[in-house]
């Protein structure tokens, strides 16, 4: 029997709300909704290979931003990486749990990030893309037009106005 749980949210899609302004971010931005809707798309008994190819993504994606974060003065601990680490640390462990049985969990941690995305997006990832502009980041080549543009201070905050 094929076990099925029909989401009870609406897939989250793409569109000109989720965008920050930096088109790299952008386009992993739209690659991690379209692999999150085809979870929510796909029978819980077949989400497996498709959750840790978005696991996979959501590793490089969330690593990519940490590296841009990095590289225009935010110390290694601020808290939109914090945020980063809990998604990933709750990511794998859904897997573990999944393998265990709980053939839903995958769809409930995809709904819930369905639900926290846009505000991620809207705030702590739109902030940063707003501070990679303002120092002429170039997120494709990862180089500053002016390494000079990135002070001696490092930042700890979470490249937006909010923590949340």
């Amino acid at each position: 029997m094929t076990a099925t749980l029909t989401p009870s949210l609406p897939p989250l899609n793409w569109s000109t709300e989720l965008q920050t302004g930096d088109s790299r971010m952008d386009e992993t931005h739209e690659e991690f909704v379209t692999m999150l809707n085809h979870i929510l798309a796909t029978p819980q008994d077949q989400q497996l290979p498709l959750y840790q190819a978005f696991l996979s993504h959501t590793v490089e994606h969330f690593a990519q931003e940490e590296r841009w974060m990095l590289a225009t003065g935010f110390s290694a601990d601020n808290c939109h990486a914090s945020h980063h680490a809990t998604i990933l640390e709750t990511m794998r462990a859904v897997q573990v749990h999944y393998e265990g049985g709980d053939t839903e969990i995958i769809t409930r941690l995809a709904e819930a990030l369905g639900e926290w995305f846009p505000g991620h997006a809207n705030s702590m990832d739109a902030g940063l893309a707003q501070h990679l502009k303002s120092v002429q980041f170039d997120s494709v080549s990862e180089t500053l037009a002016d390494p000079s543009a990135i002070q001696n201070v490092t930042m700890s905050g979470c490249g937006s106005v909010s923590c949340s």
